[in-house]
């Protein structure tokens, strides 16, 4: 085994799974296109349920000024959205899933974007992509990446069958992430105590309702600009700890 293992085999999840996806999406009519697509909105909501419980946690409480956690979520997300809202966070993910989208070949009326935006975001997105890089990094074992990867296979496989190979290319940003939380784990150790990730958990299940309403076409939010929350949580927590 080598460092860096369970993000491969993350990544090789997310190819095989919208190649199948992609091989299936064709064979599907337009009205069952559109209805898997509402059940992952769906199910990406009620996945995000479960990342939004360590709000309720006594845990997370005790580890907070009484009344504060729903505060550093408030404002780790405020924060975080003016910030990738200043940095156009969002047009620059576009940006960079359009000159994919040319590189690939597909067509302007594809769902290349989307399927690449919303892919990136839901891969990236909690606990486990941060949790299971480190623990590859401090060569703890690849256990939390490998129940990623079944859940990213699925959902790979769902997404692709809708919008396309898109969803492929979500393997670099995914890379990227990954690798750097990897690189964290090894050089840095153990980084974040439990608080920090429970308050980074919860506002990535903020972010999983974003995309679930994307999804459902309710709402199209600007997720990707509420990413630098994900940084700010565990510093304002950590200085609510402190006090």
């Amino acid at each position: 085994m080598f460092v860096g293992l369970g993000t491969v085999f993350n990544l090789l999840t997310i190819v095989i799974g919208a190649g199948i996806g992609i091989a299936l999406g064709g064979r599907l009519p337009k009205k069952s296109q559109k209805m898997i697509t509402d059940v992952l909105g769906l199910i990406t909501i009620l996945g995000a349920t479960s990342a939004l419980i360590p709000l309720w946690s006594s845990d997370f409480k005790e580890s907070l000024p009484d009344g504060s956690p729903l505060l550093l979520i408030l404002a780790s997300m405020l924060l975080g959205g003016l910030i990738g809202t200043a940095l156009k966070i969002e047009q620059r993910v576009e940006s960079f899933g359009e000159n994919l989208r040319k590189r690939f070949k597909a067509s302007r009326e594809s769902s290349f974007v989307e399927g690449f935006v919303s892919a990136s975001l839901l891969f990236v997105i909690g606990p486990l992509a941060i949790l299971g890089s480190v623990s590859d990094g401090m060569s703890q074992g690849i256990d939390q990446l490998i129940l990623k990867s079944s859940l990213d296979f699925f959902a790979a496989m769902a997404f692709a069958s809708t919008l396309g190979i898109g969803v492929m290319a979500s393997i670099i940003p995914v890379g990227i992430y990954q690798g750097f939380w990897t690189l964290i784990g090894l050089f840095a150790g153990s980084v974040l105590e439990q608080y920090q990730i429970q308050a980074m958990t919860i506002c990535g299940g903020l972010m999983l309702v974003g995309i679930g309403l994307r999804l459902l076409d309710i709402k199209k939010m600007s997720v990707a600009n509420l990413l630098p929350a994900l940084v700010i949580a565990p510093v304002l927590a950590t200085v609510l700890h402190s006090l």
